[in-house]
């Protein structure tokens, strides 16, 4: 087997209950959620990694495309289908839908709009952090990406 291929098959993304994704508000939560809207652009579940193309229509986020489907310019916090209305989580502090380890750093993954944690990356993947674990049950949102896939 491949060594690439191997690493890959070992990349697992974060398993997301899209009924717990919240956005945080209110004191001892860090900082409130900021929440911009838009329009999907394809199907998309609450807790997915998310970016804005060209046509100002939210899609996918996957770290094995193009630089610009790399880049996550927010998180969903809604679930939605074509056209529909999503609520997008750009900032602040996120419920996210898993059990989050604090500290922990989580990435764009190569799964379309799927979340890994950062020790998951693997060559070709284009690096994206999304957030970073702040209690068992929230994350502080980053979203950084370099737009450089790892060797």
């Amino acid at each position: 087997m491949n060594i690439l291929l191997a690493l890959a098959l070992l990349a697992t993304d974060v398993s997301i209950t899209a009924s717990s994704v919240a956005r945080v508000t209110g004191s001892g939560t860090g900082i409130d959620t900021v929440v911009t809207n838009g329009f999907a652009g394809a199907t998309i579940t609450a807790g997915q990694s998310i970016y804005i193309d060209t046509n100002n229509v939210w899609l996918l986020t996957d770290a094995n495309l193009s630089a610009a489907a790399g880049v996550a310019k927010g998180i969903a916090l809604n679930s939605a289908s074509t056209g529909q209305p999503i609520a997008i989580a750009t900032g602040g502090t996120i419920n996210p839908g898993f059990t989050a380890t604090v500290g922990k750093i989580y990435v764009t993954s190569a799964t379309a709009g799927g979340i890994a944690p950062v020790e998951d990356l693997t060559s070709g993947w284009r690096t994206g952090v999304l957030y970073v674990g702040l209690t068992s049950s929230t994350v502080g949102l980053v979203l950084y990406s370099s737009g450089v896939a790892v060797p």
